[in-house]
């Protein structure tokens, strides 16, 4: 084929965040040739998932979007499930990427044979495509404990990521098992509206104070007919949030000292010092992703909600029984118990070069070059991948930055350049020793455990600032891939760089 004229086709899986901005940005740059696959019904992912009471994001909702898609319609500072869901299905009708996706249809196996990717999927399809693009985000797999007794509980028993729409929690009795940013959350919304609320607390969290203010209608008129205003409140959600959250966790520093502060002078507003010592976290504020709530510890001292500390024995047919020999009787269980976060785009079998499984790359924890790609895997790249900034920035910006990098290397297969690269083992191994080294700096290292960590205790986040994970990706590297141009062997790159 001629050089410049090369036809392209890609597979991406997931139409959340991250694949509906890879969509996106396919379209932008001429390229139609793309499916988007999900298990799913509908695009939305995460926030498709989520619908339980109180879901909301950790985020400003100002910074909450993509870049190519500002929203001036934002209810509030801290955006809702239920609006961000409805922001992703207006952009996906803006940016006509509906007739690409393929909804309800999940890729079981995709294996790198003759210089291409097959892809099988959940249907009993099979396709051939270029590239292949994990886009599955971070959050997918539920996490539950193993207690003893869930099959014999005659209520209504969910996990918080499987929230029925029937269940009527008025005048009940509730428990929500776990305190992170889920449970915290769900006490805050149903603490009013149920007969008793009762929280168990596996561990103690940090939560700081998250504004619950709304924008005013004139405020919103505003940003949608100044752009200037709404270019600058953008500007300004962002230096706060990187110059304060986003440093705070990657240095220490007064922007540290300041947060710590922040969440030690908020749990100071539990009346009872009994309670505050039970909602008192042992470890120090940010070792775990900090909690952002709005009247957490007003709600957890009201009279109809509870906190137990107490391990939970076992499930029984009418509640649940702890340690200390006390069964407390509930209607509806809840497990706010979060994700196994280190799964990743495990759900699939992913197989690369040389018969290589995904599986077996991360048999000691998942890791990448650069965020983004897998020695031995060519042609294949991740959004929101392993390591990537999600402990300090938004994960819609996250999959721009990650985006824009994948282009690169399609416009360079476009071009005839290359046919196939993936990143050299030893590229990807200086990446993760420099990763490590980084580490100690974090607050995520400062002690304590956390999904943050894979299940061989590494920790996943990135180490430094937003602004670094942007200068990384700002340019693509040949020296640091194995490349093989068409009709030719596989090769070590020349050790030149493309920008952008």
């Amino acid at each position: 084929m001629t050089r410049g004229r090369r036809k392209v086709r890609i597979a991406i899986t997931g139409a959340g965040v991250s694949g509906i901005c890879l969509a996106v940005k396919l379209k932008q740059a001429g390229i139609d040739d793309f499916v988007v696959y999900d298990r799913g019904k509908s695009v939305g992912g995460v926030w498709r998932e989520n619908v339980y009471p109180g879901v909301s994001c950790d985020v400003p909702s100002r910074i909450y979007s993509f870049s190519f898609a500002p929203n001036p319609d934002w209810n509030s500072y801290f955006a809702r499930g239920n609006e961000i869901l409805s922001y992703l299905n207006s952009v996906v009708e803006m940016y006509g990427v509906g007739p690409h996706l393929r909804l309800g249809e999940e890729v079981v196996e995709a294996r790198f044979t003759a210089g291409e990717w097959r892809v099988m999927t959940s249907r009993g399809e099979e396709s051939r495509w270029d590239f292949l693009i994990c886009a599955t985000g971070l959050l997918v797999q539920p996490a539950l404990p193993e207690l003893e007794g869930r099959s014999a509980y005659r209520g209504v028993m969910m996990h918080s990521a499987q929230w029925e729409s029937g269940v009527d929690t008025r005048g009940k009795r509730v428990a929500i098992i776990g305190t992170g940013a889920t449970g915290t959350q769900m006490t805050c919304a149903l603490a009013a509206e149920t007969e008793h609320l009762y929280l168990f607390q596996r561990t103690a969290q940090w939560v700081f104070p998250k504004p619950a203010q709304r924008y005013t209608a004139i405020a919103k008129t505003l940003h949608r007919v100044v752009p200037g205003f709404s270019r600058l409140a953008d500007r300004f959600w962002r230096v706060v949030f990187q110059g304060t959250i986003s440093a705070a966790v990657v240095r220490a520093g007064w922007q540290r000292r300041l947060i710590a502060g922040v969440c030690r002078l908020s749990l100071r507003r539990v009346r009872s010092k009994e309670l505050r010592r039970l909602l008192t976290p042992p470890d120090n504020p940010m070792c775990k992703r900090l909690v952002a709530a709005s009247g957490f510890y007003r709600v957890v001292q009201q009279g109809n909600v509870t906190v137990i500390g107490e391990e939970i024995e076992r499930i029984t047919e009418r509640g649940i029984l702890t340690r200390d020999g006390v069964e407390r009787e509930t209607d509806v269980i809840v497990f706010a118990t979060g994700f196994r976060a280190d799964t990743f785009m495990r759900s699939m079998e992913i197989v690369g070069k040389s018969g290589r499984t995904l599986e077996d790359f991360w048999s000691d924890g998942p890791k990448a070059y650069r965020t983004v790609a897998l020695p031995g895997f060519p042609n294949f790249f991740m959004l929101v991948g392993p390591n990537s900034p999600f402990s300090s920035e938004s994960v819609m910006r996250i999959a721009e930055t990650q985006s824009d990098y994948v282009l690169r290397w399609i416009e360079l297969f476009k071009s005839g350049a290359v046919a196939e690269m993936s990143p050299t083992q030893e590229a990807s191994d200086k990446f993760n020793e420099l990763l490590r080294s980084g580490m100690p700096g974090t607050a995520f290292s400062s002690g304590c455990t956390s999904w943050y960590h894979d299940s061989q205790g590494g920790l996943m986040v990135w180490p430094w600032t937003v602004r670094m994970h942007h200068k990384m990706l700002s340019r693509i590297h040949l020296s640091h891939f194995d490349i093989r141009q068409c009709g030719e062997s596989s090769k070590s790159g020349s050790g030149s760089e493309r920008g952008s």
